[in-house]
């Protein structure tokens, strides 16, 4: 089970986002709130698998937000939400630790369809953000000097999130836990100084310019 938090401060769209992620079969939510201080505030350890979040909220906004969860709960998968696609602000959140992003006008579908895909390492974004990531994390010596300071299991984790695979498939094919996984993941973000799989996986491609 996929446990979904949110915070929204359109009271309908927050109720819409809870109803959507409780009639998927998949997913429960754990918990929505209207302002970025009362998610912080009741968001407790381990955290929720995704969190959806506005980017948009008032005082502190949701690219703050974000930066505030990543750092306490590393392996929750955070969704921004969004009106528009505007491309500075997201890229900012994705920064700050976001995973990707999703617009307000989603489909349930669609919005099911980006938990499910978060959740299993992926990143929902589109082309123009991702060539914003892409252009900041190009920075190949930088780069290749800290992927050089990871164990070889750890690169050998990192050139696999780097290759699309999920936790669970990562594992498999290392014969090992996904709890171990996990484990390698927390210490791959600290030495990379990086808090997300995207993140993760864009600076071992900066580190390989061959690839």
């Amino acid at each position: 089970m996929i446990k979904v938090a949110i915070i929204e401060d359109n009271a309908t769209v927050r109720e819409g986002l809870e109803t959507i992620v409780n009639l998927a079969p998949e997913c429960v939510c754990v918990g929505a709130w209207s302002t970025a201080e009362e998610g912080l505030r009741m968001l407790r350890e381990p955290g929720p698998d995704v969190l959806l979040m506005d980017i948009q909220l008032p005082n502190m906004s949701g690219v703050e937000c974000a930066a505030h969860v990543k750092a306490r709960l590393p392996e929750t998968q955070i969704i921004m939400v969004t009106v528009y696609e505007d491309p500075d602000r997201i890229f900012r959140a994705l920064r700050a630790g976001a995973c990707g992003y999703m617009l307000k006008r989603s489909t349930p579908e669609q919005i099911v369809a980006a938990i499910r895909e978060v959740h299993g390492g992926g990143a929902p974004m589109t082309s123009e953000i991702a060539r914003k990531v892409i252009a900041h994390f190009r920075e190949p010596s930088a780069a290749a000097e800290a992927v050089e300071q990871l164990s070889g299991r750890e690169k050998e984790v990192l050139e696999l999130v780097a290759g699309g695979f999920s936790n669970k498939e990562i594992a498999s094919r290392l014969g090992v836990s996904v709890d171990a996984i996990r484990w390698h993941l927390k210490h791959i973000y600290s030495k990379l100084h990086v808090h997300s799989r995207t993140q993760a996986a864009l600076r071992f491609h900066s580190g390989n310019p061959e690839l």
